[in-house]
């Protein structure tokens, strides 16, 4: 018997939605997203960042290059966020992984082939959308004059 319009069994979606954990979950990963996305030049470091629920119930959060998963944790943990000192660190916290505890949901955070945030900061030629919007530094890293907004349409 079929008792929702996404075609779910009789029951499946009531149990989803009067479950707290499950609400839990996907609250503390939106929490945590937002969290994220409010560093947006640590998301312009990232490439082929991925998020997954895995068997453990645990959100797994993994990314290549860009800043170790203790940068990330600390930000998660310590930064002035949408987390508000929900977030704790739970096991040890390494430039690789970073496990932490979110409202009560765990979270893995793995950094592959990470980079570090310092390092990427002082790369050459890395154009970065913050930097031309305030004029702190040109884009490209090469002196010109002109208007900042030039810069994001290539001139």
């Amino acid at each position: 018997m079929i008792d929702d319009a996404d075609g779910a069994p009789a029951g499946a979606a009531a149990r989803e939605r009067a479950c707290p954990p499950y609400a839990r979950r996907y609250e503390a990963l939106g929490r945590v997203m937002a969290a994220l996305a409010g560093h947006a030049e640590l998301l312009q470091a990232c490439r082929e960042l991925a998020w997954w629920r895995g068997d453990d119930h645990c959100w797994h959060i993994e990314w290549r290059e860009g800043p170790h998963a203790c940068e990330v944790a600390e930000i998660l943990v310590g930064g002035e966020t949408e987390l508000n000192g929900l977030a704790v660190p739970v096991g040890p916290v390494t430039g690789r992984t970073a496990s932490l505890d979110v409202m009560g949901v765990g979270f893995v955070l793995r950094a592959i082939d990470p980079l570090g945030m310092e390092r990427l900061r002082s790369r050459p030629g890395v154009w970065r959308m913050a930097a031309a919007l305030n004029g702190a530094v040109p884009a490209g890293g090469r002196s010109r004059t002109g208007r900042h907004w030039e810069a994001l349409l290539g001139g």
